[in-house]
């Protein structure tokens, strides 16, 4: 069992080199962006297929469930994000997120001062994944044309 183990964990590196080759052959440099590495790259790209399969970054954002839905009662004006969607494209981006959330300094200092205006960190998670949303969309643009 313990054989098996290591002959699985040797073939998921193989497969994880051999994803990060393909990410890298279809989207040039995607990878080398700050928390998108073959796993999310991989996901990324073929959400987003090619070129003229998704009309704008807001219909990107909308495909992966990330577009923000207003959620409002009485006085109180809030968003939240949509449960539909892809679910592999939502869980790429928020990986990204919260990976810049961790390693990224620029990041961490935009979360600290939503903070300190007084959003909720489940409010300014939403708006970084818009952010990075958008982001991927054009880079996705770029490097895939």
């Amino acid at each position: 069992m313990a054989r098996a183990i290591l002959e699985h964990i040797e073939q998921l590196k193989v497969n994880h080199l051999l994803l990060a080759e393909l990410t890298e052959e279809l989207a040039p440099g995607l990878q080398q962006i700050s928390g998108v590495g073959p796993v999310t790259g991989a996901i990324l790209v073929t959400a987003y297929s090619h070129r003229g399969r998704v009309r704008s970054e807001a219909a990107f954002a909308a495909l992966g469930g990330i577009a923000p839905l207003p959620a409002s009662s009485g006085n109180t004006t809030r968003h939240r994000l949509s449960r539909s969607g892809d679910r592999q494209l939502n869980r790429a981006v928020d990986t990204i997120v919260r990976t810049r959330m961790s390693y990224d300094e620029a990041t961490r200092e935009y979360v600290s001062r939503r903070r300190a205006e007084g959003r909720t960190p489940r409010e300014v998670r939403r708006c970084l994944r818009r952010y990075v949303c958008r982001a991927m969309f054009r880079e996705l643009q770029t490097r895939m044309a």
